[in-house]
């Protein structure tokens, strides 16, 4: 018996950029995720922008993973080192299970375009009830990374198995 591929599931995505600077109209990020989704046939049932505030990031995460008809979330920005950069250590501890290869790999290919500085990327992925998560950086480059060569090309697979009992 061969493994499941999931291919065929339509998958419903919402995006969170947190950032304490960026617009609608600016967020080159929140939109290339967008893009991307799109191209992939992929629906986007929400997209917001909130600042860097633990409660904000939690409250979103959260209320997506309570509505069943959210596949995937992806959020952008907050990863780094700095004060503000808590979008790493909000989500994490909501997660039921982390996918620490996801964080290995765009470490990786990171280092393949950025060299070392690819070290300081705290990305990572995992899943909350039967949700995907994604917590990339902030960067557009960062984010088509990440998209085409990891989520994308797995994403339905990742959410068929979330939903498989």
């Amino acid at each position: 018996m061969t493994h499941p591929t999931h291919h065929h599931l339509s998958i419903r995505a919402a995006i969170l950029t947190v950032s304490d600077t960026r617009t609608i109209a600016d967020d080159r990020s929140g939109q290339r995720i967008q893009a991307l989704l799109e191209e992939a046939s992929f629906t986007l049932a929400d997209y917001q922008i909130v600042q860097d505030e633990p409660a904000e990031i939690s409250r979103y995460v959260q209320n997506w993973c309570d509505d069943s008809t959210i596949h995937a979330i992806i959020i952008t920005g907050g990863t780094g080192f700095t004060a503000r950069d808590q979008t790493y250590d909000t989500v994490a501890p909501l997660f039921d299970k982390e996918m620490t290869g996801f964080g290995e790999l765009f470490r990786t290919l990171s280092y393949n375009e950025i060299g070392a500085k690819a070290m300081f990327s705290r990305a990572t992925a995992g899943s909350r009830k039967q949700t995907a998560i994604y917590v990339l950086p902030g960067s557009t480059n960062a984010v088509t990374l990440a998209m085409t060569q990891l989520i994308l090309p797995t994403i339905q697979h990742f959410v068929g198995e979330l939903q498989r009992l």
